[in-house]
């Protein structure tokens, strides 16, 4: 049966789109100065070991220790951000397009060779952290090694889960053609997909934008294209997933991590009770945020129950306006500016000098990302923008990342890198001043509705859908260590969260089963998703003090920013009078979806 292409599939001028200039870091792949650096990193890797393997507590305990392992410290961050440099740039002309047999294997080549030449230093962590404690507390409480001892304190927190160092280097080469190589068919496998929405076929990402046009067939159409599509491909996907949760298992295993999600509490300095406490938090409040904003929805919509590719649905009889590049520009960067004009300064560099890749291509990565590449250079900032109002979001979503790189980068190579539980902070800080300036200068009710309403989604999406997937990770986890996953089991597990964290107003319909397949985090970094939820749970809290007029917040705010790695989260979050470990302060940033509901409740005779 034919359909006529709805409005809303019609091509729109969103203006022109800038694409990244990847210059920055290597003129092409083929370049002479990529060749060059590859082969000095190469270099560099072998003759930093010959130089200091072994010779670590000598260097300790000699005359001038402090001096002398500043120096070795000064010249590893070197190479570290050379390594970087190299393998940023690979990863972002592979995501350019991740289909083009030339650039993906440039990527391979590019981090077989750099895997090979890292595991050359792979012996100074592992050393460093056997050096006498005692003796390591003296020196780098003295300057000039004291500049380093926030990344020291850091490495020694890995210190039980660390292996022989033969053991080590065998797991850091076999990734290439481990875990790595199973990503890369992930990426590659998603990147190639082609669903068949009404006789026109698209890539993920599009089809995925249209379960968020006005039409509900088109939505409908969408959700059974991405059905249909994702089915075909389940032996695949349920084969990759089944393979990188034994790997980690064995790595757990061998590393001594008792809980699954352990290795990523570890990453991320974040302690296990306090996610634990997040979680089952948020799961409580599951009746009183999705459950209940969903029962409002399907009320707008004339109905008892929504299909889940109305879930994200736009209000009924609510025009969804298309948003040009330059209007999402200057709406971005007047919300930054508002709130401080030295983040709109920032910010408006990743227009000027093009460090944004914005249009959606065939092959593209899907989704959206800041990458920090290293300090001696700039982020970068993939999107996949189509106009939507929720676009412009994620413009200053990412942005926002932007501008923590960009002030975290003068720690350095070492101590730039933010932990996940700060690293959505200023990402989902900079949506938030966005929708409140936005809405701010909303007179017209229904719109304003519409505003809040698509607001408190995103937070549903961010807080409640991934403590959901965190949920279904740690069941796939666990249910991994009695064996392989069915494709069936998997798709079992997915909808069992699913009900759960959605509610009964939301039918999850044939086909909504195998919507786990696409979701990258489960894939590249498993246990990533709850860094989302405790970003926006504490962005709230620390929106709830900057919105009571604090005295000197901007300027808190910009040391927490700008302290990068060197310091605890917790340490970051006292001059606010915020600490993650009292229950209490997750019902804050639970309370302020609340309130948004109770609005919107409020408004229900809106038309």
């Amino acid at each position: 049966m034919s359909h006529a292409p709805s409005k809303a599939s019609q091509p729109v001028d969103l203006g022109a789109l800038p694409e990244w200039n990847l210059a920055d870091l290597y003129p092409a792949m083929d370049s002479e100065a990529f060749k060059a650096d590859l082969a000095k990193a190469e270099a560099e890797c072998k003759a930093f070991a010959d130089t200091h393997r072994g010779k670590l507590d000598g260097l300790l305990r000699g005359k001038a220790a402090s001096q002398s392992l500043f120096a070795v410290l000064q010249r590893y961050e070197i190479i570290e951000d050379l390594l970087g440099r190299l393998m940023s740039y690979a990863g972002l002309i592979y995501a350019g397009d991740t289909t083009d047999p030339t650039r993906a294997k440039f990527y391979g080549d590019v981090q077989e060779r750099l895997t090979a030449a890292s595991s050359e230093l792979l012996f100074f962590g592992l050393e460093m952290n056997r050096l006498d404690d005692g003796l390591m507390d003296s020196v780098m409480s003295q300057a000039p090694l004291s500049h380093y001892r926030p990344w020291i304190e850091d490495l020694r927190k890995d210190k039980p889960y660390q292996l022989d160092d033969r053991i080590e280097q065998l797991f850091h080469e076999k990734s290439v053609t481990g875990r790595g190589a199973w990503n890369r068919l992930f990426d590659e496998t998603i990147a190639s997909l082609k669903f068949d929405v009404r006789g026109e076929e698209l890539a993920i990402e599009p089809t995925l934008n249209k379960l968020q046009d006005t039409d509900e067939s088109v939505r409908k159409d969408a959700s059974d294209a991405l059905a249909k599509t994702l089915k075909a491909n389940l032996r695949t996907f349920t084969l990759i997933t089944n393979t990188l949760a034994k790997d980690k298992e064995i790595s757990d295993r061998w590393r001594g991590f008792e809980d699954v999600a352990d290795s990523r509490h570890l990453a991320n300095r974040v302690e296990r009770e306090v996610v634990e406490a997040l979680v089952s938090a948020v799961q409580e409040a599951y009746p009183r945020l999705s459950h209940r904003y969903y029962k409002l929805k399907a009320k707008w919509f004339g109905k008892d129950v929504l299909a889940h590719w109305d879930r994200n649905a736009p209000l009924p009889k609510v025009d969804q306006p298309i948003i040009a590049w330059d209007t999402a520009k200057d709406t971005v960067l007047s919300a930054y500016a508002d709130f401080s004009p030295r983040m709109a300064d920032i910010a408006r560099r990743f227009f000027d000098e093009r460090w944004i890749d914005a249009p959606t291509r065939p092959g593209k990565a899907p989704g959206a990302f800041a990458h920090p590449t290293v300090p001696s250079a700039h982020p970068y900032v993939l999107l996949n923008y189509q106009g939507k109002p929720r676009d412009v979001m994620t413009l200053a979503h990412e942005l926002g990342h932007g501008v923590h790189q960009v002030l975290a980068a003068p720690n350095g190579a070492l101590m730039a890198p933010t932990p996940l539980t700060l690293a959505e902070t200023a990402s989902v800080f900079g949506e938030m001043l966005t929708f409140r300036r936005l809405l701010d200068r909303t007179t017209d009710p229904v719109q304003r509705k519409a505003m809040l309403a698509a607001k408190v989604e995103d937070m549903i999406n961010t807080v409640v859908r991934q403590i959901a997937f965190y949920a279904f990770e740690r069941k796939v986890h666990l249910e991994r260590r009695n064996g392989e996953l069915t494709a069936d089991k998997l798709c079992e597990l997915w909808m069992s969260v699913q009900d759960e964290s959605l509610g009964p107003s939301i039918r999850l319909g044939p086909g909504y089963e195998s919507f786990w397949t696409y979701i990258p985090h489960f894939i590249h970094s498993p246990f990533y998703v709850y860094a989302y939820a405790f970003g926006d749970c504490l962005v709230n809290s620390l929106y709830g003090v900057y919105a009571r007029s604090n005295e000197g917040f901007v300027d808190k705010y910009f040391a927490l920013l700008s302290a990068g790695g060197t310091r605890h989260y917790s340490e970051l979050l006292k001059p606010f009078g915020l600490d993650a470990s009292d229950s209490a302060f997750w019902q804050i940033g639970l309370s302020m979806i609340e309130g948004l509901i109770g609005e919107l409740e409020a408004m229900e005779e809106t038309p």
